[in-house]
């Protein structure tokens, strides 16, 4: 599809939101050749992370650590349960809430993945000093587009 004035905007590979777009599928793929052999999809490698970092976190808590609303978090929860990497238990202080934490294999599972970090970083081809300074700008992009959509 040709713009009629092909001047008055940016081409596809000037724009930010596409850059970050191909960023991500290459970091997805990336992620996706290590896990594979751990039978961990992104997804669950996060949510294994913030569970195991955070301790027993309700769904809604780790909703909001993972931004997953609850239809994309419960089948994906759902799915590590089954694995046995996760339960799912009510919350004894307040039984509309459910706490997720790791079982033993959740457990042993990250433990297998630890490095992954440091082998993405590697991949990158940046320093440590440019991964931190992309993920401060990313930190602070991203804030500033979630209070912008917020209003």
């Amino acid at each position: 599809m040709t713009s009629s004035n092909p001047g008055a905007g940016l081409t596809i590979e000037q724009q930010i939101c596409y850059a970050m777009h191909t960023t991500v599928r290459a970091f997805d793929a990336a992620y996706r050749d290590l896990l594979r052999e751990h039978g961990l999809s992104y997804p669950q490698y996060i949510a294994l992370m913030a569970v195991g970092e955070h301790g027993p976190l309700t769904v809604g808590a780790l909703g909001e650590v993972l931004r997953l609303d609850s239809g994309t978090l419960s089948p994906l929860l759902k799915r590590m349960e089954a694995a046995g990497l996760v339960d799912r238990t009510r919350d004894p202080a307040d039984e509309r809430r459910v706490l997720v934490a790791l079982t033993g294999a959740g457990r042993t599972r990250l433990t297998a993945v630890a490095d992954l970090p440091r082998t993405i970083a590697a991949r990158s081809g940046l320093s440590h000093a440019q991964l931190a300074e992309l993920r401060s700008t990313l930190d602070l992009l991203t804030a500033t587009l979630e209070r912008d959509t917020r209003r």
